[in-house]
């Protein structure tokens, strides 16, 4: 097979948009940076070319996060180059760019060790997910575009015959006095010099772009409508499938064949034990036809209400636990505060439907698909076409949600086989109502809290009991056809209060759910955080302590979060949260970062939760781009809030029941609240920001309310306030 090595264009050229060249991705997958005529390549990152472009190559995928602008303006900060001349191409599915907190993050728990480590090195934790992509790549980043600017340096100074330490880098020159020669005039010099061993990151505070609010560099193309996604791929002869699947554990039943084959623009139907596809000139025709076989499947009943399989888990689970302390010695002899909160399953709600694109001849493989685990989908494709994974080329697509379904590319095995099968290009995109049914869901979670003030209201012992399922790690054994149940110690651990209390206890059991979970961003720190933060404000009500207050006398060796807290309350203008307020407080620690947020809310005249305002100051760590953070815990805050007040899907043979997207009661325009974020300046390492904002937003909320009215909200999504 012929790849088509054409460039497919995401925006415009450098500085003005976004080029992602998939044209310049190598062949063979196993080799490292294609070179094209004119360029030169500084190791696995970066390549810098004659016209002055430089290009960095980026492990991690676009979802909205602007990880492209942020990986890319590292690269700039520490090469000193220009903004203008940077451009972003996908990275090589190499085992280098594996992201390398797959182990610390708990993606591989339950796994031996052998088999975690051969996972961890082989690319397969090529995963973007928990907001680990500044993480996780910031340092190599520095490092490579170190070592390049090292090379480039020297190159001038051998050209001036003077010592590399008396240049210096800025704005795509190499500078020495008055004396300048650009990146593009040494590039090819530079690449044929020893690499050094050990470099220097830069320490000056000169011509530097780290923090600065530049540019997204996907803005102008995603603004015009350049911007390219999986469903905007066309190849020659390309035709369109439309899937119908059977709910899990089901099968086809039947299927009005007859009744496709009077529509003129059909090819091909497939028909399967658990799936049927129609395949036509125009995705609406397959769409049409499929409908109109009424396909029927079997399916195993579920429960109208997955609430008490939670109920039953809590109460007679066996958990994993961890401890601080001796919670049950500490609470000897006393009655502590005891409250239940719930978070009900809840749907990923993204715009983009399930899609991919497949060219396919039998022995080679290319494949166009939205997914944020590269290298787990083309293993996925390999398994599909029968064919080993080096015969497979994927181009990963920027991801059309931030939610996290891309994390599986359901899609990709039905525009596989369809391609082998038919001979021709197919790209397969599943119906919006096909897509939420076969919705990888967030579990949800049920928690028992109980806690026992202490003196002067400190609180002396905690314990959280909570049933829940962690998503990404059954994402994970599933992509990688593993039988195991991830560990929950993780959960366990993650369950714990950022804050200092002398006895914890806290206990995840795993309940027996009749539908699939898979990662949600945020998930499921967000649901801990309701938990806690809920309960902490309930605590300093039976304290009769101000809410600030109270988290401040608990939070000594937590000072980061203090001062979040703090800045928030200060911006805010925080009245203390009393009776009959309209303000509440809520703070987590998570990803490396910390969020304290102020919210306003109130009961509306349709006696639904109306947010006005949220104040949120973050302590990040060091920003790489202060607009993109800004925009990132806004982003959250606004996602956290649709997840707080849609209303919980129905259950149909172990999937989510389709519902128009319009009728979901989904936040408007008109119900975006007044949000300000302040970015705290700190020196310590980079955290994550895409997952922070959804944390705090519904126990500050709900915390709010109950100043408000004396009514205490404890489940998720908020229900329709009695009059």
């Amino acid at each position: 097979m012929k790849i088509d090595r054409r460039t497919l264009l995401i925006g415009g050229g450098a500085g003005v948009g976004l080029v992602v060249a998939f044209a310049a991705w190598p062949r063979h997958l196993s080799s490292d940076l294609d070179v094209r005529k004119g360029e030169q390549a500084f190791g696995n990152y970066i390549k810098i070319a004659k016209d002055g472009r430089i290009t960095v190559a980026i492990p991690q995928i676009e979802t909205g996060q602007g990880i492209w602008t942020a990986l890319a303006q590292i690269v700039a900060d520490e090469l000193g180059a220009a903004w203008e001349t940077i451009a972003v191409e996908p990275a090589p599915l190499v085992s280098d760019y594996a992201n390398s907190l797959a182990v610390d993050e708990g993606w591989l728990d339950g796994f031996g060790p052998l088999r975690r480590h051969l996972i961890a090195s082989d690319g397969r934790t090529r995963i973007t997910a928990d907001s680990t992509s500044v993480r996780a790549f910031e340092q190599p980043l520095r490092q490579a575009a170190a070592v390049a600017r090292a090379m480039l340096v020297g190159a001038a100074a051998d050209r001036w015959n003077i010592d590399p330490s008396k240049c210096d880098t800025g704005d795509g020159f190499v500078i020495n006095g008055v004396r300048t020669f650009t990146f593009a005039e040494l590039a090819e010099e530079a690449a044929d010099r020893s690499s050094p061993g050990s470099v220097p990151l830069r320490q000056s505070a000169k011509r530097r772009l780290i923090g600065q609010s530049l540019q997204r560099l996907d803005g102008p193309s995603k603004a015009e409508g350049s911007w390219r996604f999986s469903g905007d791929v066309r190849l020659p002869g390309m035709l369109f499938a439309s899937v119908r699947i059977a709910p899990r554990g089901g099968s086809l039943i039947s299927f009005q064949r007859d009744r496709v084959a009077h529509f003129p623009a059909v090819r091909h139907v497939a028909l399967r034990e658990n799936w049927v596809a129609v395949v036509a000139e125009s995705w609406w025709a397959a769409e049409r036809a499929l409908k109109n076989g009424k396909p029927v499947f079997s399916g195993t009943r579920t429960p109208a209400n997955v609430r008490p399989l939670f109920e039953k888990a809590l109460a007679s689970g066996s958990p994993q636990r961890f401890r601080r302390g001796d919670y049950e010695r500490a609470i000897i002899g006393s009655r502590p505060l005891a409250a239940t909160y719930s978070v009900a399953p809840s749907q990923h709600l993204e715009l983009e439907a399930l899609t991919a694109t497949a060219r396919f001849d039998g022995r080679h493989l290319e494949l166009w698909a939205p997914t944020q685990a590269p290298g787990l989908a083309r293993r996925a494709a390999a398994k599909a076409g029968h064919i080993g994974h080096s015969d497979v080329y994927l181009y990963p697509m920027p991801v059309g949600g931030p939610a996290g379904r891309a994390i599986e590319a359901d899609a990709i095995p039905f525009a596989v086989e369809l391609a082998r099968e038919i001979g021709a290009p197919v790209q397969v995109t599943i119906s919006q109502d096909g897509s939420q049914n076969r919705d990888l869901v967030s579990a949800g979670a049920l928690a028992r809290m109980t806690a026992l003030p202490g003196e002067a209201g400190i609180t002396a012992a905690w314990k959280i009991r909570v049933a829940t399922i962690n998503g990404m790690g059954s994402s994970i054994a599933r992509m990688l056809d593993s039988e195991h149940e991830e560990r929950a110690i993780r959960n366990a651990v993650i369950a714990l209060p950022p804050y200092s209390i002398p006895n914890v206890t806290s206990e995840v059991v795993r309940p027996d759910l009749p539908f699939a979970v898979g990662y949600m961003r945020g998930s499921p720190q967000r649901e801990f955080a309701f938990f806690t933060e809920s309960f902490i404000d309930e605590l300093a009500n039976v304290a009769g302590i101000e809410a600030l207050a109270f988290r401040m006398s608990l939070l000594g060796s937590n000072g980061r979060l203090a001062r979040c807290l703090q800045a928030a309350a200060r911006l805010a203008q925080w009245d203390g949260g009393s009776h009959g307020s309209m303000m509440g407080l809520a703070g987590a620690s998570a990803f490396g970062s910390h969020i304290g947020l102020v919210a306003l809310a109130s009961i509306g005249d349709d006696q639904r939760v109306k947010v006005h305002r949220l104040i949120a100051a973050v302590d990040c760590g060091r920003v790489v781009n202060a607009g993109l953070a800004e925009q990132q815990i806004a982003a959250g805050l606004m996602w956290a809030l649709a997840q707080a007040t849609v209303p919980s899907p129905e259950w149909v043979a172990g999937m989510p029941r389709a519902r128009p997207l319009g009728a979901l009661g989904l936040p408007l325009l008109g119900d975006t609240p007044d949000i300000t974020v302040s970015i705290i300046p700190s020196s310590d390492p980079p955290g994550g920001i895409s997952g922070l904002g959804t944390l705090p937003l519904a126990p500050a909320v709900a915390n709010a309310i109950h100043a408000g009215s004396g009514k205490r909200l404890r489940s998720l999504p908020f229900e329709v306030m009695a009059g």
